[in-house]
């Protein structure tokens, strides 16, 4: 679409540039920031009603735990979102946590540097898990093969899998999760795909894929239900109790155990850095800095005009994307050819293969 073409929110930065699944009122506004400023009073609390929910999560949490090693479980990716969960669940809430890490090869050195200062710091034991490198990789490479928008679903499911299967093997029932409303409400809709459809990812690995998935562990979106009914698995929110804003917490973080900033969101690992920064920007038209600042429009902790004046800037130096596009060559065997001839081919949606029909439902009503 031509930039002359494109329509943006009026009040935050979305925009219809690669996303057919948006929607303006007759004031120019969309439907993402609407929907998250409607939905703001129930999901976040910062204020003093956030501190006696926050008071008697940890008791319910600590009476859950009592006679068992941990009080709950987390994963830990050495972002600002998870790394300041642990830091307060541990360091300020007292709590036991089961921190587990997915190492996929493409931990960043500043994840890898802050993961240990955090964890040496609050006294948290860490559990690394290492998926197969050359399964994970052919996997991950079947769905660029696939040219879907959505080529981090092996990471995702992989990381969730081995956190459930954790906790299972612990007998731990409550999860921390690092999401919250201040720097996610809004998360677009159009290219992207549930990481729980392993219809889905099945088939794009039959058709592309010329490794085995055996030494691999998945989890699907029906697992993870039946772990929720049948096994009480609850996962909790914490940082939607607190007044959360992304530079206090940098700086909090840094004065504790000289956390350091590694670039925007999300950019703690280098797959992920891949698919933000190339992926989906040269092949979708999708720069994934509109949804997270427009989060933070609607958080009050930016403003429209600092937002459009940081979209103007570059996604990243040519130096770093060589650095990130030599590790994933590196990885996954191929050439620099071959990767660029990926990122070149024609784009596809996770629907043109086999769906799991209810996620599919999901996604059509979510839209």
């Amino acid at each position: 679409m031509a930039i002359s073409e494109v329509k943006w929110c009026s009040r935050c930065v979305m925009n219809n540039a690669a996303d057919e699944t948006i929607r303006f009122d007759k004031d120019g506004v969309c439907n993402y920031c609407t929907d998250a400023l409607r939905t703001a009073s129930s999901v976040y609390h910062p204020g003093k009603d956030g501190e006696q929910r926050l008071d008697s999560l940890v008791e319910h949490l600590k009476e859950k735990g009592v006679g068992k090693r941990y009080d709950c479980i987390m994963g830990l990716s050495g972002g600002l979102d998870s790394s300041y969960l642990a830091y307060l669940g541990a360091e300020k809430w007292g709590l036991r946590i089961a921190a587990v890490h997915i190492d996929d090869g493409y931990d960043t050195e500043i994840s890898t540097a802050n993961i240990a200062k955090l964890c040496d710091r609050a006294g948290i034991e860490l559990v690394t898990i290492a998926p197969d490198k050359e399964q994970f990789n052919a996997l991950t490479l079947a769905y660029m093969k696939a040219g879907v928008p959505n080529i981090a679903v092996p990471q995702d499911n992989i990381l969730f899998s081995a956190l459930y299967s954790y906790a299972r093997r612990e007998g731990i029932s409550t999860f921390l999760s690092g999401g919250n409303f201040s720097l996610e409400c809004i998360l677009q809709n159009g290219n992207t795909w549930d990481a729980y459809d392993l219809v889905n990812l099945r088939d794009i690995s039959r058709r592309f894929n010329d490794q085995p998935t055996d030494k691999l562990s998945f989890l699907s979106h029906y697992r993870k239900q039946w772990d929720r009914r049948i096994l009480g698995q609850e996962t909790l929110r914490p940082l939607n109790l607190i007044d959360y804003r992304r530079d206090s917490a940098f700086a909090e973080l840094k004065e504790y155990c000289g956390f350091e900033y590694y670039g925007r969101k999300h950019l703690e690992n280098y797959l992920t850095a891949f698919a933000q920064l190339c992926w989906l920007p040269e092949k979708f038209g999708v720069d994934k800095r509109t949804s997270h600042l427009s989060s933070m429009i609607i958080s009050g902790q930016m403003s429209r005009e600092e937002a459009l004046r940081e979209l103007e800037e570059p996604l990243c130096s040519s130096e770093y994307m060589e650095k990130v596009k030599h590790l994933l060559c590196e990885n996954m065997q191929i050439t620099r050819k071959e990767l660029e001839a990926l990122v070149a081919g024609p784009g596809h949606q996770h629907d043109e293969y086999r769906t799991d029909p209810l996620l599919r439902l999901r996604k059509r009503i979510a839209g």
